[in-house]
Order: C-alpha cells, then sequence, then structure tokens
C-alpha cells in the first residue's frame, strides 16, 4: 500500500518536473491535465463504489444546488436568479470536478489505503463549500447580499467545519482528500464573506486585505513550491492557523450579528479584531515555517 502512495506522488513529481522543463507552454499544460485526468479516472474505475459514492454525493448537491436556486427565483425575482445562475454553476461544476478529480487522495491517515466511498466527513465539508459557491455565485452577478443571508449561510459553514472534524475523527477516515477539502472550502468561504462584509460597508478595506493575505500567502507559497520546484507541500494546519481561524469566526459573527444584539456586539469587535488582526499576521507565517521544515 504504501509503495503504491509512493509511486503515485513520483508519478505526479514526474509530471510536474516535465511541465517545468517545457516551460509552462500550452502543450506541456495540455499534457500536465490529460495524465491527471486519466490518473483521476484510473483511481474512479478501478474502485467503482468509491466512484458510485462520488455520483451519489453530486447528485445531492446538484439537487440542494437547484433547490437554492428556485428559492431564489421564488423570493428574488427571475432577473436575480438569472444572474446568480452562471457564477454558481461554474462554482458548483468546479467543486464536483475538484472532487473527482482528487479522489485518489480519499486514503485513511493511518494505513494509506483508499476508503470505499467519500464519507460523511467530507459530504459535509463539500456541503460548506455548496454555500460558498452559492454567495460566490452571487458577487459574480453582482448581486447584494443582505446581512442576515449571508449570516445564515456562514452559521451553516461553521456548523459543517465543526461536524466534519468530529465525523472523521470518530470514524477514523481522515484523509488527505478532506484535509484539502476543508481549507479550499474555508478560503472560498472567508474569501466571499470578506469581500460581502466590504460591500457592505462593514468591514473596511484594509481589514479585508489582511484577512484575504492569510489565505493567499500561503497558497502563493504552496503553488510556486508544486508548479515550480516539483515539491509537494504539508496541508496540515498549525495551532496559530486554528486560533485566527477561529478569531476570525469569532469577529464575523459579531459584524454579522442582528442589530438586537448590538449592545453586547459593540463592546466585542475591538479585542477580537486586534486578537485576529495578530493571528492573521502569525499564521501564514507558521503555515510557511512548517511547509520548510516538512
Amino acid at each position: 500500500m504504501q509503495q503504491e502512495i509512493n509511486n503515485e506522488n513520483h508519478f505526479v513529481v514526474d509530471l510536474l518536473t516535465t511541465l517545468r522543463e517545457e516551460k509552462f507552454s500550452p502543450a506541456g499544460w495540455w499534457r500536465f491535465l490529460a495524465h491527471s485526468w486519466n490518473m483521476s479516472r484510473k483511481t474512479a474505475n478501478e474502485h467503482p463504489t468509491l466512484k458510485r459514492s462520488w455520483l451519489i454525493v453530486s447528485g445531492i448537491i446538484s439537487m440542494l444546488a437547484v433547490i437554492m436556486l428556485v428559492a431564489c427565483f421564488a423570493f428574488e425575482g427571475s432577473g436575480t436568479a438569472l444572474r446568480l445562475l452562471p457564477g454558481f454553476l461554474f462554482c458548483v461544476v468546479w467543486q464536483q470536478s475538484d472532487l473527482y478529480w482528487h479522489l485518489g487522495l480519499n486514503r485513511q491517515a493511518t494505513t494509506g489505503r483508499i476508503l470505499p466511498t467519500i464519507g460523511v466527513a467530507n459530504f459535509f465539508t463539500w456541503l460548506r463549500a455548496l454555500g460558498a459557491s452559492f454567495l460566490l455565485g452571487r458577487l459574480i452577478g453582482g448581486i447584494s447580499t443582505p446581512s442576515w443571508l449571508a449570516l445564515s449561510v456562514f452559521l451553516c459553514g461553521v456548523a459543517t467545519d465543526i461536524l466534519d472534524g468530529q465525523v472523521a475523527r470518530r470514524t477514523s477516515t481522515q484523509s488527505k482528500l478532506g484535509q484539502i477539502g476543508d481549507g479550499e472550502a474555508d478560503f472560498c468561504l472567508y474569501l466571499a464573506l470578506t469581500i460581502i462584509l466590504v460591500q457592505n460597508t462593514v468591514l473596511p478595506l484594509w481589514i479585508g486585505l489582511l484577512m484575504l493575505l492569510r489565505f493567499l500567502i500561503p497558497l502563493v507559497a504552496a503553488l510556486g513550491s508544486y508548479f515550480l520546484f516539483a515539491r509537494t507541500v504539508h496541508f496540515g494546519s498549525t495551532s496559530l492557523g486554528k486560533y485566527a481561524g477561529l478569531a476570525q469566526c469569532l469577529y464575523f459573527l459579531v459584524l454579522l450579528a442582528p442589530t438586537q444584539l448590538a449592545f453586547i456586539s459593540h463592546y466585542l469587535t475591538l479585542p477580537l479584531l486586534i486578537a485576529t488582526i495578530i493571528l492573521l499576521i502569525a499564521a501564514p507565517m507558521a503555515q510557511i515555517i512548517a511547509n520548510v521544515r516538512a
């Protein structure tokens, strides 16, 4: 089993090395994507239960996406629904394609064996990604998002973020797929929420940019290591990263809190902002250091 994992890692590194040697030419990119896609298809065909699980998850996510579009049509009108459709559809399709692309990473962390299904934990993660796709679709379509709607999506995201980790640990289904999916879902959700809060003049622009840098700096470092040096990166979270995420989460909750709770949120805003800024500066540095050491 470990030999199989090592072979896959060497295969990916060889592809990246070839891509770099071809100076990232269109032909090089085409071969890279074609080989990667064939590798994903091979994994899916060799594990039919996993492929069937992906189809089920994709079907449920698609059904929920349709329900969200119908709700938008009913409550906000056909014009808003049509503006939402292109961006939302693109994000959902990308989300499920990304899941298929990374089926080979659905390996149990302790044993390295391929898990037979996507699993409940990963399903919760992709539900959070669906909420992020909804908010991103609104942004792409130029649709304003009221604070109550952003808060509703955010609370669902927080719930699934808690559940996916708990379920994965209790069922021993922690995997690299879950780590990557969790990071991508968080990035998209916090990206959308930050832009929405800035648009609604609830969050100052400079704070919004600082929050985005928390995700962008490790992302750029990871992509640079991946594509420029053909080296895989460490996706595990750090303690500072967890505290930064918690502080940012609480700060968003305070900003999105209903006006009836203003007498409480008024006293919490500044302390949470200071803690969030400090941790948002320290967390990316800790993540880069962890990758360098790994």
